[in-house]
């Protein structure tokens, strides 16, 4: 026996030829590649039952033991989305006026983003991510997860491949402390904020900054002998 005391179920796991295997990595690759940081967001609406596809597929990330310690809060409520957008502009204007290290403003200043933060009341959605270092069993005693920061890492970036594979745009925002949005989305003290994303329809004439992307032999190494 190899000390395993837990249940077992098939694998279900479909072998794709290699002549198949190549269009769809390139297909995805494409796909993915068109990914970009959007900030002029539509008030469009998005189906709710859009955004709940993309967020089971974001919980199928594997996790430290299973555990899945992360949370989604998906916030649509205008008065809650208002609410975020001034905790925000707070914590920024501080940040950018006291808190940035010059090089890190320096290497914002081709981004063009400042302490205004308007998508965050104009996108349909917000969903703010929080980690979970424990939880608690139905006795009320803790129960430790393992590698949060890892299996929340993987998570988010599945929800962005999936809501982008969905036809939606998203934003990665951080601000900085973000213990307001506990308060705000009533959730605990114990688990910690780690950004929103901001979900939605670009406006027709959004624009983002021209960037270019590392090449392959920049950011990979392959160790084959």
């Amino acid at each position: 026996m190899d000390g395993k005391n837990f249940k077992e179920i098939p694998l279900d796991f479909t072998f794709i030829e290699e002549n198949e295997m190549r269009p769809r990595a390139k297909s995805f690759n494409e796909l993915l590649q068109k990914r970009r940081t959007v900030r002029d967001f539509s008030n469009k609406s998005v189906p709710r039952d859009i955004i709940e596809q993309c967020l089971l597929a974001a919980n199928s990330a594997p996790s430290g033991a299973n555990r899945q310690p992360w949370h989604f809060a998906v916030i649509t409520n205008p008065e809650k989305k208002k609410k975020i957008r001034e905790g925000a502009e707070e914590e920024e204007r501080e940040f950018y006026q006291s808190r940035a290290p010059q090089d890190w403003l320096d290497a914002l200043a081709p981004l063009g983003t400042d302490a205004n933060k308007p998508f965050l009341e104009r996108a349909p959605y917000l969903i703010a991510i929080f980690s979970q270092k424990f939880e608690l069993n139905n006795e009320g005693n803790k129960t430790k997860n393992y590698y949060v920061a890892e299996s929340v890492g993987i998570a988010t970036g599945l929800l962005v491949a999936a809501l982008h594979n969905a036809g939606l745009a998203t934003l990665t925002h951080t601000p900085a402390p973000m213990k307001f949005l506990n308060k705000i989305l009533d959730r605990p003290d114990t688990e910690k904020p780690l950004m929103v994303l901001v979900v939605g329809y670009p406006e027709n004439d959004a624009k983002v900054p021209a960037i270019s992307r590392k090449s392959l032999e920049q950011f990979t190494s392959f160790h084959e002998n």
